[in-house]
């Protein structure tokens, strides 16, 4: 089965804004292993996250909609099993289904049709971080962004997010090489999912090491003051506290120095499961898949993080290796990681896979087979959570992008000629008034505002209910069966040497005395 049917191995970065890395063309950030993957792969050049928050665009990840359409509106509203996703299609086709890292799933439901989950999450699984668009732009402070992350950059050799992602590595290769000596003749879909380089900024003195403060690149747009911004911009500057401390140009070069170190780290830590699959064999039939579930401001116009559709926010990576089936390629198309449900199910069934649901992604797999672009193929993005009080949404066409939403004047760039999206072009064009009646169109607003109004009044009453009395916490557990791990006295002990060496040790058999 595993001739005919590729292994998998899914990775994704957090908050990797696309801009920085070289093979989008920044000069500085150093990613051997992403590079080369992209120089032998297919590249997305205009790959967007469908709503640039954690939960739900990882949702959308793993069930191709968007999150009007599952109710995953926010970092704290629940992901419902009855929605298929990727790993559902696969096991179907024959694939051993695995899941390192982080996802950010909330609700009760931690597996969403993976057979196995290695580590727990990094972050709460729970209703605790519900946004509430009643307060419209008051914070919440307890959770929401502040500007510390930007003024503690620096050398770390330990925090909370480099031991979560030294262990989603460390159990990833483990699996691997578990995969090829006692599972070998499955194919296996592995994602790999990493908190890095999410802030806080701060990085490992080996990849630290790597770059010079006084190289480390401005942002391409210097701060504006509050005013200068557009509307929802204002909102992130207020939600995120960006006022309450003086970023200067040293804190600004120290917090992008962290960022581009943790890149370097997330680049290692990919360059060793590619040595694993090496290793075990695997690579040349395994496609390698990576991606991000936003971007982040990094100090541009002086904002930081995400929840924007501006593209240091929205701009993802997403490329696509197995040069044995995928001949090189850059695709100019725009494409959302609604895309990757489609495409996963279909790398595994030969592009033939069939859905059981519409969704709102399509697979990519004929533009990795080479098929010609479409130069009307469009980019729907849709947020509704925090930073926002009411929907936002994003169509990307051509060159062009337009941003909406009903409390805020409309935003119109053509990214070929102003890729810095400093030219609000939604007064003046034409076209701004067919998109936004395309938009009005496809997306009842008034329906989803209420929607998303109710489900977080409703969550916010059941966080603070569910304080009371026993907790049963949603957060996932790993579990390990020790008694099936290494040597125990169900098994043979010479047969649990052999079986788990890899590579297997030649045939004694015909050395054995008769």
């Amino acid at each position: 089965m595993s001739d005919t049917k590729p292994n998998i191995l899914f990775v994704m970065a957090d908050q990797l804004a696309a801009q920085f890395l070289p093979f989008h063309g920044h000069r500085l950030v150093q990613t051997p292993n992403l590079s080369r993957l992209a120089a032998e792969g297919v590249v997305f050049e205009n790959a967007y996250s469908t709503s640039p928050l954690c939960s739900p665009a990882r949702a959308t990840v793993m069930n191709g909609l968007l999150s009007s359409r599952t109710g995953v509106y926010d970092n704290a509203a629940e992901f419902a099993s009855s929605i298929p996703t990727w790993a559902h299609y696969l096991r179907l086709a024959g694939y051993k289904t695995c899941l390192s890292g982080k996802m950010h799933f909330v609700g009760p439901d931690q597996l969403h049709g993976l057979e196995e989950r290695l580590t727990t999450d990094i972050y709460p699984a729970d209703f605790g971080w519900t946004p509430d668009w009643r307060l419209k732009q008051e914070r919440i402070d307890w959770w929401y962004h502040n500007m510390t992350s930007v003024l503690q950059p620096g050398i770390a050799e330990i925090t909370n997010q480099l031991e979560f992602d030294d262990e989603v590595a460390f159990l990833a290769i483990r699996k691997i090489y578990d995969y090829v000596r006692f599972d070998p003749d499955k194919p296996f879909c592995l994602m790999a999912s990493f908190t890095h380089p999410h802030d806080p900024y701060a990085a490992r003195k080996k990849f630290w090491d790597l770059y010079k403060d006084e190289d480390i690149d401005l942002p391409a747009v210097p701060r504006m003051e509050r005013s200068q911004l557009d509307a929802h911009s204002q909102r992130l500057y207020d939600v995120s506290a960006m006022d309450d401390y003086t970023v200067t140009e040293d804190d600004l070069r120290k917090a992008r120095h962290g960022y581009y170190a943790n890149i370097s780290y997330v680049d290692d830590l990919l360059g060793q499961m590619i040595a694993a699959l090496e290793a075990s064999g695997k690579l040349d039939d395994t496609v390698i898949v990576f991606t991000s579930d936003h971007g982040d401001f990094l100090g541009e116009r002086g904002l930081w993080y995400k929840m924007s559709y501006l593209e240091p926010s929205a701009h993802v990576p997403m490329l696509v290796w197995n040069p044995k089936r995928f001949k090189p390629r850059r695709v100019a198309e725009p494409v959302t990681l609604a895309d990757i449900l489609p495409t996963l199910a279909d790398i595994g069934n030969d592009g033939k896979a069939q859905l059981a649901r519409p969704v709102d992604g399509r697979s990519l797999y004929p533009l990795l087979k080479g098929a010609p672009e479409n130069a009307e193929g469009t980019a729907w993005g849709e947020y509704l959570a925090e930073g926002a009080i009411a929907p936002m949404y994003m169509l990307r066409r051509g060159p062009w992008k337009f941003i909406h939403a009903p409390v805020d004047p409309d935003q119109l760039y053509n990214l070929d000629d102003d890729p810095l999206e400093l030219k609000n072009l939604a007064a003046t064009h034409p076209l701004a008034k067919a998109f936004r009646t395309e938009v009005e169109a496809k997306f009842d607003i008034a329906r989803i505002n209420r929607e998303v109004l109710e489900s977080q009044q409703a969550r916010h009453m059941m966080f603070e209910a569910l304080k009371h009395g026993n907790h049963f916490p949603w957060d996932f557990q790993p579990l390990r069966d020790a008694s099936e791990q290494y040597t125990r006295n169900h098994m043979s002990v010479t047969d649990r040497d052999l079986k788990s060496r890899f590579p297997h040790a030649p045939d004694i058999e015909d050395k054995r005395r008769k």
